[in-house]
């Protein structure tokens, strides 16, 4: 008999909610974590809690407080005579909220009967699990079922090799004890905006080194547009085809990396105080099977799964960032949930159209479903609507206009294909039209909902009602 139901390997978002869900099924679970605290005890969260989503929205948060008392209380008749910041305060209770949420996971996992197992996971045949603690010891343990979890990290490149002082991955960057003047971030997709506009608020000279000639290729247009000249204006040095091709730490006395890159004018040369390499992530599949497991994993490292995380393996699935799919926590929950319940016997399924993905740069931005791009690509005939938050009421009382809501529906039948925002809590905005979209609203149905006034969300309801050219607060543009 196996010793559990179900063992986890990994308590990120995906492996933790796994396991929870497992156990609320009656299954007999175990969660494999290797995280450790300064004192060696578990910590669960993976990467989200406690180097990833978390941490650097507390840093991000308390960077845009300063931003707002340094630059924007006047406009609110608030006279400020001298703002400061204290880094390592910011830093703490940074550690403070990663602390509070990694032992509230601690705390489920002791109110739904998972049992944690700390150490090192590793897949062996028979659906085995070994797992070697901290001092090296090894244990193997067996399950009917076994959940790769594993996550992911930071992707290195050769021409910036990590020192983990001056050249820093996104970890590094969360720990700062001072406002670097002159800062360098390789790669400007989600992490190196989010981390250079973190210090960039707080007075950093930020130059971010994008290597392709697009900016955030995957997301809509109109509203990338939008973001880089915001962004912009806010300080943020966006250079676009700029490969970085090497890199050397400065000696002696001087302090700092001088960073080569090459862009259509050539060759050229930047000196930072600190460099953040944020240029993607890789699954963390290295070391996590043995060689007869019978589990796929493809050139890129992501372990091979069906539609419903299944491997080719009876009895063991994989989620999270293991998995295609966007590297985002909360798709990586629901495939825990799916799985879970899929080996309890129920039926489950993720719909992978509507997993919404958000920028948590100041403003946000968030989309759902397909961009204009992709629908144009597809031959797909559609309507547009737009409306900025220069018209909402809510966004101007609050000194917080910049952007817009972009929906975008079916010419025919008018059901919403997707929707994509830049402004004032856009990732909360987008979360509503998710949920309108998993049941096939059309732009109609939307305009036709009542939305409190004043409110952040009646932009969503204009560019809904924008859509067939009936929108009440901004004059309409003829339709497509």
């Amino acid at each position: 008999m196996a010793d559990f139901d179900v063992i986890v390997i990994g308590a990120g978002p995906a492996g933790y909610v796994a396991a929870i869900r497992a156990t609320q099924l009656g299954l007999k679970t175990a969660c494999v974590e290797k995280w450790i605290d300064a004192s060696n005890k578990p910590v669960y969260g993976g990467t989200c809690l406690n180097v990833g989503c978390i941490p650097s929205k507390a840093l991000l948060d308390s960077s845009h407080k300063f931003a707002e008392a340094s630059h924007d209380f006047d406009v609110h008749g608030i006279k400020v005579s001298k703002v400061g910041i204290d880094v390592p305060a910011m830093i703490a209770r940074k550690e403070k909220v990663v602390k509070q949420l990694t032992g509230g996971i601690a705390g489920l996992f002791r109110a739904n009967k998972v049992e944690g197992i700390s150490g090192t996971g590793k897949l062996l045949k028979d659906k085995q699990v070994e797992v070697t603690d901290h001092e090296g010891k090894t244990s193997v343990y067996s399950a009917d079922n076994v959940i790769l979890a594993a996550g992911s990290v930071p992707i290195e490149i050769p021409p910036t090799p990590l020192d983990h002082n001056v050249i820093v991955d996104s970890t590094g960057a969360l720990e700062f004890q001072e406002v670097p003047k002159r800062l360098g971030v390789i790669g400007a997709g989600v992490i190196g905006l989010e981390l250079g506009s973190v210090w960039a608020r707080l007075g950093a000279e930020v130059v971010v080194l994008e290597a392709v000639d697009a900016f955030l290729p995957m997301i809509d247009q109109q509203i990338t547009k939008e973001a880089k000249k915001i962004f912009t204006k806010q300080g943020l040095d966006i250079r676009l085809g700029a490969k970085v091709i090497g890199s050397a730490l400065k000696k002696g006395k001087a302090k700092g990396v001088t960073v080569t890159y090459k862009d259509s004018e050539g060759e050229k040369k930047e000196d930072f105080d600190k460099l953040i390499v944020c240029v993607g992530r890789r699954p963390l599949s290295d070391k996590l099977l043995a060689d007869d497991t019978g589990v796929e994993i493809n050139e890129r490292g992501f372990v091979t799964v069906d539609d419903h995380c299944a491997t080719g393996v009876p009895g063991v699935y994989a989620v999270g960032d293991l998995v295609r799919g966007p590297m985002l926590a909360h798709k990586g929950s629901e495939e825990g949930v799916m799985v879970a319940e899929i080996i309890a016997g129920q039926k489950a399924s993720m719909n992978y159209d509507l997993v919404p993905s958000v920028i948590y740069t100041h403003p946000e931005i968030a989309a759902v479903g397909k961009t204009e791009e992709q629908l144009k690509a597809e031959g797909i005939e559609y309507n547009t609507g737009v409306f900025p938050f220069a018209a909402s009421g809510r966004a101007l009382a609050a000194n917080d206009s910049d952007g817009m809501v972009k929906m975008l529906a079916d010419a025919k039948t008018d059901r919403v294909l997707g929707c994509h925002i830049i402004g004032p809590s856009a990732a909360d905005l987008a979360q509503t039209v998710v949920v309108a979209m998993e049941f096939s609203s059309s732009a109609e149905d939307i305009g036709m909902t009542v939305f409190s006034h004043p409110a952040l969300c009646e932009a969503v309801h204009e560019a809904a009602l924008a859509v067939n050219g009936h929108a009440i607060h901004i004059a309409n543009r003829k339709k497509r």
